[in-house]
C-alpha cells in the first residue's frame, strides 16, 4: 500500500467516525419516544384489567382521554419527555467532545507519520559512511564512496614518502601520521611512470578501490579483522597511484614467526589470531556474491596492537605490474568460485600449521609445510610433533582438533575439505573465543575517517 494510498483510507475513517457520532446523538430521542409509548400502552392494560367493561357499561370521559390513542399528552408530560431528550443529549454530546474526537485526531496524526515512513526509510538507506559532510576537494572527486586525496596531504603525513615500513617488488608501504595522531598506512605502486601504466593498470586500479568500498551492496567487506580502505590518490605528475589504509602497529604475521627481534606470539595470541582469521574469512565467503581472499598468507595478516588479527588484500599491485604492459583478455575469476572457495581453505590449513610450529611456509632445508604435515601423515606421526619449540605452554585439546583441520584442508581433493562456517564452529567449540574477543579493543578507524573526511585541506599533517 502506497502513502496517497494509506492517506485516503485514513479520510474515510474519520468520516465514518463523523457520522457514527451523529447517528448516535439522535439515538437517545428515538428511545425516549419509544420508552413513553410503552409506558402509556402499559397502563391503559392494567387500567382494563381493574375495570372490565359490562354489557353496556362504558369508561368515564377522563379515563378514555387517557387511552385514546389520538389524544395528545398532557403538558406535564411534553416537559419531561423534552428533559430527557435535553439530559440525554449533552451525555451523549459530552461523550463525543471528550473521547471520540480526541481518538480521530490521534488517528490522524498516525496515518500522516505512516504515509511519510516509507519515504524516511527509503533516504536513510541510501545514506553510507562517506557520504555525508563532505566538501572543497573530496567533493569534486569520488569513486564508490571512498575520498580521493591529495599528494601534497599524504608528502606531509609520510614525511615527504621517507617513512618506508616496508618494501616489495610491486608496492612500497609507507607510514603516516594524521594532524590528530593517528596514524595510516599509505600503499603506492613502484611504477614511477605514467607510460607504464597501462589503460589495464587503470582499470585495475579502480576495481579494486570499488571492491574495497562497495557502499550499496552486499559484497562489501566490513568486518572488525579486514583492514579498511580510508582513500585513495591519483595524480599524473608526479605519477601517484596509492591507497590509505588503517594502520596496523605490529606488523605482519609472518614478521612476528619468523623475524629476529619481534617478541615471541604466546599459545593464547596465536589462538586469538587464528580465531580472527576464521571469522573474516567465513564473512568473506558467506557474501554475495562470496568474496574469495586472493592471496591469503601470513604477510597478508596484519597485528594490532593487542594483537588481533587484520587481513589486508594488496593483490592489486602484483596484478597491476604483471599484466600493466601487456594487456590481457584473461580474467583470473574464470576458475569457478567453488574451486577458487577450496583454495581459500587451503591457504587457511597451512596458515594454522605455520601459526602453532613458528615455521616458514618454505624453507629451502624443509621445503613446503605441506610436505612436512604430510609426511608426517605417512609416517604414522602427528603433525603435533612439528609444535613451536618456544611455546612456554599449550592446551592439548586446542592442539589436537587444530591438527585435525589441518590435515582436512590441505588433502588433495578439493571437493573433500571443509567449508569455513564448518572450521569456525570446530574451533570455537574448543577455542572458546568469540568474535568480538577476536576483534581489536582499540581502534584508530573512526578518527582517521573523521580526519580524511575534513572540509580543511591541510588535514594531513606531519
Amino acid at each position: 500500500m502506497d502513502s496517497s494510498s494509506s492517506f485516503v483510507l485514513v479520510v474515510l475513517t474519520l468520516q465514518a467516525l463523523v457520522i457514527g457520532c451523529s447517528s448516535l446523538d439522535e439515538l437517545p430521542i428515538q428511545l425516549s419516544n419509544r420508552r413513553l409509548l410503552h409506558d402509556r400502552n402499559h397502563a391503559a392494560l392494567l387500567y382494563r384489567d381493574h375495570f372490565p367493561t359490562v354489557g353496556n357499561i362504558t369508561f368515564p370521559p377522563s379515563h378514555q382521554l387517557q387511552n385514546d390513542p389520538n389524544k395528545t399528552p398532557d403538558s406535564s408530560s411534553q416537559l419531561a419527555e423534552a428533559s430527557a431528550k435535553k439530559g440525554s443529549s449533552k451525555g451523549f454530546k459530552k461523550w463525543l467532545y471528550m473521547v471520540v474526537i480526541p481518538v480521530a485526531g490521534l488517528m490522524l496524526l498516525a496515518g500522516i507519520a505512516w504515509m511519510f515512513l516509507p519515504c524516511r526509510k527509503k533516504s536513510v538507506a541510501t545514506i553510507g559512511p562517506w557520504r555525508t559532510g563532505l566538501s572543497g576537494q573530496l567533493q569534486k572527486a569520488f569513486v564508490s564512496g571512498v575520498p580521493q586525496l591529495q599528494r601534497t596531504e599524504l608528502e606531509r603525513a609520510c614525511e615527504d614518502f621517507s617513512n618506508i615500513v616496508a618494501s616489495h617488488p610491486y608496492y612500497t608501504v609507507y607510514k603516516g601520521t594524521l594532524s590528530s595522531g593517528v596514524e595510516i598506512a599509505v600503499v603506492s605502486t613502484t611504477i614511477k611512470s605514467s607510460k607504464d601504466w597501462s589503460k589495464h593498470s587503470e582499470d585495475c586500479f579502480r576495481k579494486k578501490v570499488v571492491i574495497f568500498c562497495q557502499i550499496d551492496s552486499l559484497s562489501q567487506i566490513n568486518h572488525k579483522n579486514f583492514i579498511n580502505l580510508l582513500g585513495f590518490c591519483e595524480e599524473e605528475e608526479p605519477f601517484t597511484r596509492v591507497m590509505v589504509f588503517e594502520y596496523a602497529p605490529n606488523g605482519t604475521l609472518y614478521e612476528n614467526l619468523h623475524v629476529e627481534g619481534f617478541d615471541h606470539i604466546d599459545w593464547r595470541s596465536r589462538m586469538r589470531i587464528i580465531m580472527g582469521i576464521a571469522y573474516c574469512i567465513q564473512h568473506m565467503h558467506e557474501l554475495n556474491p562470496a568474496n574469495v581472499h586472493p592471496d591469503l598468507n601470513s604477510s597478508a595478516i596484519f597485528l594490532s596492537e593487542d594483537c588481533a588479527a587484520k587481513i589486508a588484500d594488496l593483490s592489486v599491485w602484483q596484478d597491476v605490474v604483471s599484466k600493466g604492459k601487456t594487456p590481457t583478455t584473461n580474467d583470473d575469476h574464470h576458475e569457478p568460485i567453488s574451486a577458487r572457495l577450496a583454495g581459500n581453505v587451503y591457504s587457511f590449513g597451512i596458515l594454522l600449521l605455520e601459526i602453532i610450529s613458528g615455521k616458514p611456509p618454505y624453507s629451502e632445508n624443509e621445503g613446503s609445510l605441506a610436505n612436512l604435515a604430510l609426511g608426517c601423515a605417512i609416517k604414522g606421526r602427528s603433525i603435533a610433533s612439528l609444535l613451536d619449540p618456544v611455546l612456554e605452554s599449550h592446551k592439548e585439546n586446542e592442539l589436537h582438533v587444530i591438527c585435525q583441520i589441518i590435515m582436512e584442508c590441505i588433502q588433495s581433493d578439493p571437493m573433500k575439505r571443509p567449508g569455513m562456517r564448518e572450521i569456525t564452529t570446530r574451533l570455537r567449540e574448543t577455542i572458546a573465543i568469540s568474535p568480538d574477543a577476536a576483534t581489536p579493543r582499540l581502534s584508530p578507524l573512526w578518527w582517521a575517517e573523521v580526519e580524511v573526511l575534513s572540509p580543511v585541506e591541510p588535514s594531513l599533517s606531519i
